[in-house]
């Protein structure tokens, strides 16, 4: 039968709320190191398997992974660029040139900002996965203290629900 405590039960499942805010926040920087991956289309691919693999809360890994989004791609993809070329220490690349549009042409032009796409691409993610784990968890420490703070205020609830479910 299905009761609002079953339903309850299994969103508190999925979504991992009893979860410790370490592994909350490991999720999320394990979202944020993909986002900025240079494995354009399979982001979304990478973080289900991910939250799959090592039983991470997908929906904080989606959320660090959708970070590169159809906003911000473009300049997430000028960071990467820009930085690839200057830990290299390459010139910027040559502009494409558009009159030389077949297959070699193209493949020939782009060789040159493939490794230094590679390289910052890298670079920002793991840095952006850095930056991005002690910042989600002291914030979802000090949420979970204030929410914790609130409860103890308003007292004791009477709820139908077992205390687990609480």
């Amino acid at each position: 039968m299905v009761s609002i405590a079953n339903i309850r039960a299994h969103l508190e499942q999925i979504l991992h709320l009893h979860e410790s805010p370490h592994r909350t926040a490991l999720a999320f920087a394990v979202g944020i190191f993909i986002a900025f991956s240079p494995t354009y289309g399979l982001h979304t691919l990478s973080a289900v398997f991910c939250a799959w693999a090592f039983r991470l809360n997908a929906v904080a890994l989606m959320a660090g992974a959708f970070v590169n989004n159809p906003w911000t791609v473009v300049p997430i993809l000028a960071a990467t660029f820009w930085t690839g070329f200057h830990i290299m220490g390459m010139p910027e690349g040559a502009p494409v040139q558009w009159s030389q549009l077949t297959m070699e042409g193209l493949y020939a032009q782009i060789q040159s900002y493939a490794l230094p796409f590679f390289v910052g691409g890298i670079l920002l993610s793991l840095l952006s996965a850095l930056l991005a784990y002690p910042l989600a968890y002291w914030i979802i420490a000090q949420a979970r203290v204030r929410r914790r703070t609130a409860n103890q205020a308003a007292g004791p609830v009477a709820t139908q629900n077992p205390p687990e479910l609480r």
